[in-house]
């Protein structure tokens, strides 16, 4: 029976004080029971000898100092796990809300998890095929990586997760494939559509949600990416799946972060957030990946909205020391119509040499991507000196440079939400393209490929 407090002396907004605690350690959960038989819930943030400070996960309206009773439970933030979880909807605790029964855990684990030992890690090397030809074509996501999304407020990330979510899979294999999508801090509205959207195409089936309301408290935002991975690393450690685990939005996960150190009165860092918030990220994203002797995987897509458009920003710039590349959505394209607005020339997977090729793509593909990148790059030069010196002043291959990089936006960058294309129809789009340029000019590419699929 766990020993029952009361000596609260302290409620400060989400904080409180509990003096003469015994065996209480940090991050235990605990429950304060009010005069009217009311439970709320809580967790431990500091021990200084015996006092402890808690955060409560409710508001503290209600909680007299005298009458309430806390009780700490001597243990942390649990989940009960299950491949029942597969096809539900959870909060960001942990608990169903899509009207269907309890889990039934096969067991319970302790979300804060450990990242994985370097030494067990297996090197990510097999394709992952996302339906998204900026993606697969040119930043190719490999199995066990970490590929985060860098956006802006008001761009579109949510239709691309979505889309990448409903559309994900690993090619060539008949082992099952499930998605765990955490959404943090967002709204009712933004909520639905992720519902709706997998349930309309049947995706829901093999997708865990974990969603995190904006009105729901700080501490339960930064509980629901860690229950999204411990859920993840069940299906893919225990029931040998293939897992994609999309986060969205880390910047409200670190705003929550930054709520709580403030609360606490610790020192900032960088525009206020924790000093800590590197050691933070690190532990999330470091649960992903591929262990020896394990058929499953986590592969992770964090996606953030980068304040005020700046990659520089801590939140996007810690991510990038962390994570294996970038993926970077372009409010310019966004405005010309470009949908998804991935911008292909900042973008960058680290992995994707690993993941094309032979026996996982085909074998044109290393080359056929390193040439559309450069005569896309030539051709946004060759756009920049027409804006300054006017289409008068290009040479004739020049402009045909300009009229590829058009053309490339519009066919292979622009494909919408719902097109679902093969990595086959991608590099079909990407040689019908290179054939707007004089053969002479595809200096990246194997004569052998050149005669192959050149201009047919």
């Amino acid at each position: 029976m766990p020993k029952e407090y009361r000596t609260i002396q302290e409620v400060a907004g989400p904080l409180m004080l509990v003096q003469g605690v015994e065996n209480v350690t940090y991050d235990e959960l605990g429950e304060i029971e009010l005069a009217n038989g009311d439970i709320r819930r809580c967790k431990v943030l500091e021990i200084d000898g015996s006092n402890a400070l808690v955060q409560l996960f409710e508001n503290s309206t209600g909680i007299n100092l005298s009458n309430s009773k806390v009780r700490f439970l001597g243990r942390s933030m649990e989940l009960g796990v299950s491949g029942d979880m597969l096809g539900r909807v959870f909060d960001g605790l942990g608990r169903p809300i899509d009207d269907g029964p309890e889990i039934l855990p096969d067991e319970r684990r302790d979300i804060n998890g450990l990242p994985m030992n370097p030494a067990a890690r297996v090197y990510p090397e097999e394709f992952i095929q996302t339906g998204v030809s900026a993606i697969d074509g040119l930043n190719t996501l490999v199995r066990g990586q970490k590929l985060p999304i860098f956006s802006a407020s008001g761009l579109p990330h949510a239709q691309l997760a979505a889309q990448i979510a409903r559309q994900a899979k690993v090619r060539g294999t008949s082992e099952p494939f499930a998605v765990v999508f955490a959404a943090m801090g967002i709204t009712f509205e933004e909520s639905n559509f992720f519902v709706e959207s997998f349930k309309e195409t049947g995706a829901i089936d093999r997708t865990v949600l974990f969603i995190n309301l904006a009105n729901d408290p700080a501490v339960e935002r930064i509980a629901t990416p860690k229950m999204a991975l411990t859920a993840a690393e069940y299906l893919a450690f225990e029931k040998n799946m293939h897992v994609l685990v999309i986060l969205t939005d880390i910047t409200n996960y670190a705003d929550a972060l930054r709520e709580v150190s403030a609360a606490r009165k610790e020192v900032p860092g960088r525009r206020g957030y924790p000093g800590y918030m590197y050691t933070d990220l690190a532990t999330l994203y470091e649960r992903a990946g591929r262990q020896t002797g394990k058929n499953g995987s986590i592969t992770m897509i964090p996606i953030l909205t980068m304040p005020e458009d700046d990659k520089t920003h801590p939140i996007p710039d810690l991510t990038g020391y962390i994570t294996e590349g970038q993926i970077i959505l372009s409010r310019e394209l966004y405005r010309r119509g470009v949908t998804p607005p991935i911008d292909v020339l900042p973008s960058l997977s680290r992995l994707k040499d690993k993941g094309i090729g032979e026996g996982k793509t085909r074998a044109d593909h290393s080359n056929t991507m390193n040439q559309l990148f450069a005569a896309y790059s030539r051709g946004k030069d060759a756009k920049e000196l027409m804006t300054i010196l006017g289409e008068a002043a290009l040479s004739d291959i020049d402009l045909i440079y300009a009229k590829f990089a058009d053309a490339f936006e519009e066919q292979y960058v622009s494909q919408g939400y719902d097109a679902n294309r093969d990595i086959e129809e991608t590099l079909e789009i990407g040689w019908k393209l290179l054939s707007i340029l004089p053969r002479s000019e595809l200096k990246r590419i194997d004569d052998k490929f050149l005669d192959m699929y050149y201009g047919k």
